[in-house]
């Protein structure tokens, strides 16, 4: 018995070790952004976004990827009945678009403000 448990050690190990692939090559989320600093009418700024792993064109993809894991809830546009202040942040307008994700978020009102603010690491792009 003793013999059979030494023989099969090698083999319990090396199952142990798993495949050797490494995780999972597809990102948690893989968006492109779209940033007009001064409204539509502006000149785009654009940058690519991978999360987990981070990466992409973006200017500071662990910043960004920080604060788009933080708040998944901005990323859904809001609901008809929310009452919102009517505060104006200003023109800024921005798009995050991938597979699975489609927001466009700007500063019109509080909420959309609150919106902008919690993902302003991944949308205001610096030139």
């Amino acid at each position: 018995m003793r013999r059979l448990a030494l023989a099969l050690l090698p083999l319990v190990l090396a199952a142990g070790c798993g495949s050797g692939a490494g995780p999972s090559s597809t990102p948690r989320y893989d968006v492109t952004i779209t940033y007009w600093p001064e409204g539509r009418g502006s000149d785009p700024r654009s940058a690519t976004l991978t999360c987990d792993p981070d990466g992409g064109s973006h200017p500071n993809p662990a910043k960004a990827c920080d604060a788009l894991l933080a708040h998944e809830d901005a990323l859904k546009a809001l609901a008809g009945d929310v009452a919102c202040t009517e505060i104006y942040g200003g023109p800024q307008l921005a798009t995050i678009a991938g597979a699975d994700v489609h927001a466009t978020l700007s500063r019109t009102n509080g909420c959309e403000i609150s919106r902008w603010d919690a993902l302003a690491p991944v949308v205001e792009l610096a030139r």
